[in-house]
């Protein structure tokens, strides 16, 4: 019976020590902290014509958190654009595009990238141009 006791009496101290020395660790708790990933924003891309003809513009319409900063790039056949703006205040922000002398008939893909402080998010949208 000594015996049980003993070994209660051990098992008992031993997680609460171990718990103490945890938790009184700082660089512990600041590796906690500072791993912990930034929430992905919110992202939804569309074109505001998927058919362009040549020698117009389109608008790339972007839905997100207000005030987020919106880079899109859209990838050409030959050549990749980057463009940069600013949601407002309703989380909506409108780049545009010239389309001049595009490959006709190539799907020229739209990705876009929002940042507002840490946080992060992508999504895509395309268009088609032609003649």
């Amino acid at each position: 019976m000594k015996h049980f006791i003993r070994g209660t009496l051990v098992a008992l101290v031993a997680p609460a020590a171990a718990g103490a020395t945890f938790m009184a660790s700082p660089a512990t708790a600041a590796v906690a902290t500072t791993a912990a990933p930034a929430a992905a924003l919110r992202c939804h891309a569309s074109m505001s014509n998927g058919r362009p003809k040549d020698y117009t513009t389109i608008y790339v319409n972007v839905g997100t958190v207000r005030y987020a900063g919106v880079t899109t790039v859209a990838h050409y056949k030959t050549v990749n654009r980057k463009h940069t703006g600013k949601a407002n205040a309703g989380g909506n922000a409108k780049i545009g595009y010239y389309i001049s002398g595009a490959t006709p008939g190539y799907r020229v893909k739209v990705s876009v990238m929002v940042t507002a402080g840490s946080s992060r998010g992508t999504c895509l949208t395309s268009f088609i141009p032609h003649r």
